[in-house]
């Protein structure tokens, strides 16, 4: 029978309930259990698609096309494997579903209301990827906080699963350990409320995750073992560390996944091999060398809404036994005449996706100056469309070369409405969304770096290349190498007598992995190592001929 583990957090948000969802999956999958993570939110959106990433960070999208919260990234890093629709559920789709019944006439007769018929929809929908034993153990993030009042549906739902399952499942609740320096002490009461507040909905944990700045000395886990109703062994401690990737080897010496099967009634399984794991964080702790990558983007201010590309750097970096430093450039005080100044000691650029007009011209600027200057260029999505219209206007002569979501009127449009977007009017969930195919030009930078022509990448756009400038590009240098084989539209360019520069259509970040790293992020470092070795060797070369 599919055992079940729930992880609530309290006290403070931004605890790390993903992180730590994701170190437990990882250790319990090391043992040789099936293992899955959903995360449920308590926001009414349907899905992240139409949240503003300054409040909610990146839309992750999976395998099937589902747009869901950026945890969902960290599950799919952590596990490497996919996860789809079913692995993240919001209150906005529980509502839906039980309204959209109600209307059908599924409760007639029957008053709808929050107990039991919302309560019972997410109970069945926790329950959904258990079914049919698929899977050893689910575990199940609860987005928010206990004591949130969109969060009281969820902890009831749990409440009730607790009572009828028993022993099938569990509840890990992630607190925190605050260390006051003026007093020189780590205090317990925040755990203690959070712990009390929780169990005033009728729902007490069965292990405590302590987030601290301070190691938990033996005295102190007792007492809140005590304060807390756990037992002591379920006391663990959470250190902050310097690496997210840290986080399942700190679980693992706590035995936070020993504690939870022995709590299930389950067997240990074999002793986690994490070695790949720790190969990994070797490479990322003791660099051979650094470079430093420009992200040029309108949200670098918040590092959320681009959380896939920096891991994915951090993924390549360690690949190249290279330290990534991301130099963060705001595109909205980039202009042509500081580009330079502003780009000045990087040895690659990489144009972040997007939507919207706000900061469209000093990503323009950033892309000019990487194709003038020879510096490795990676744009990806918004990217990819930017550096269309830069060559557009300052190659092919195109002045008025734009993108008509960000530029209606243009008669240049080299990116436009895609066919089956026109139609739409409804924004949640209706872009160009999931896997698709790419087929590669055999000899192409793009087929070397992917080692083959036929790939599969993620995609979320309304907006595509437009065919019509095909040969105009083309007999300029600018080629589109990749193209879907049902559409023939342009995933890939690259730009010929250029060391490196690289658009995709889709998101490449989406699928990038602790132990599979995403190739053309990896090609990406390499040729930002290339670069700053060849800029070095030129500039010894320039000194001795001065000297």
């Amino acid at each position: 029978m599919t055992k079940y583990i729930f992880v609530t957090g309290g006290v403070t948000s931004s605890l790390g309930k993903g992180i730590i969802a994701a170190s437990l999956a990882k250790l319990l999958q090391a043992r040789g259990f099936t293992t899955t993570i959903q995360k449920f939110d308590p926001y009414i959106n349907v899905d992240p698609g139409t949240l503003n990433p300054y409040e909610h960070g990146e839309c992750y999208v999976t395998e099937d096309g589902a747009e869901t919260d950026l945890d969902l990234g960290h599950y799919e890093r952590y596990l490497n494997t996919f996860t789809s629709q079913a692995n993240n559920v919001t209150t906005g789709r529980i509502y839906q579903h039980v309204i959209t019944k109600e209307r059908e006439g599924a409760y007639l007769g029957k008053t709808v209301q929050v107990i039991p018929h919302i309560t019972d929809e997410i109970k069945r929908r926790m329950l959904l990827l258990g079914e049919n034993n698929q899977f050893d153990i689910v575990i199940t993030e609860l987005g928010g906080t206990v004591g949130d009042i969109e969060s009281l549906p969820y902890i009831e739902a749990v409440r009730q699963l607790k009572w009828e399952m028993g022993n099938n499942c569990l509840v890990v609740h992630l607190t925190l350990i605050p260390y006051l320096k003026a007093a020189k002490e780590l205090k317990t009461k925040p755990t203690q409320h959070s712990v009390k507040l929780m169990s005033e909905h009728g729902l007490s944990p069965d292990v405590l995750v302590c987030r601290t700045e301070e190691p938990l000395y033996k005295d102190l886990k007792k007492k809140i073992a005590l304060f807390c109703n756990v037992t002591q062994d379920a006391v663990i401690e959470a250190l902050d560390a310097d690496s997210i990737y840290m986080v399942p080897l700190e679980m693992m010496r706590e035995k936070l996944d020993v504690t939870c099967l022995t709590k299930l009634g389950m067997p240990l399984g074999n002793e986690p091999d994490l070695s790949k794991w720790k190969e990994f964080l070797n490479k990322l702790r003791y660099p051979k060398s650094k470079v430093v990558i420009g992200l040029i983007g309108k949200y670098v201010e918040l590092q959320d809404a681009y959380k896939s590309i920096l891991e994915a750097l951090i993924h390549a970096g360690a690949m190249n036994e290279c330290k990534v430093e991301v130099r963060n450039i705001h595109s909205e005080y980039l202009t042509k005449e500081n580009a330079k100044e502003k780009l000045q000691n990087v040895d690659a650029i990489l144009v972040a996706p997007g939507f919207g007009s706000r900061g469209i011209e000093g990503k323009i600027d950033a892309i000019r100056h990487a194709r003038e200057n020879g510096i490795p260029f990676f744009g990806i999505c918004l990217g990819m469309q930017m550096a269309c219209v830069e060559f557009a206007r300052n190659v092919l002569g195109h002045t008025r070369a734009h993108s008509t979501e960000m530029d209606p009127d243009t008669e240049q449009g080299v990116i436009c409405m895609m066919e089956a977007q026109k139609t739409i009017t409804q924004k949640g969930g209706t872009m160009r969304l999931g896997s698709y195919d790419c087929t590669l030009e055999a000899g192409s930078l793009a087929a070397d770096i992917y080692g083959g022509t036929q790939i599969a990448e993620r995609h979320r756009h309304r907006y595509e290349f437009n065919n019509e400038y095909l040969q105009a590009f083309e007999q300029n240098g600018f080629m589109p190498v990749g193209k879907n084989p049902k559409t023939g539209l342009v995933e890939i360019v690259e730009l010929k007598g250029h060391p490196f520069y690289v658009g995709v259509q889709f998101h490449p970040e989406y699928k990038s992995t602790v132990e599979n790293p995403h190739p053309l992020f990896v090609a990406f470092v390499k040729a930002a190592k290339d670069a700053q070795e060849e800029n070095r060797a030129a500039n010894l070369r320039q000194s001795s001929v001065v000297i």
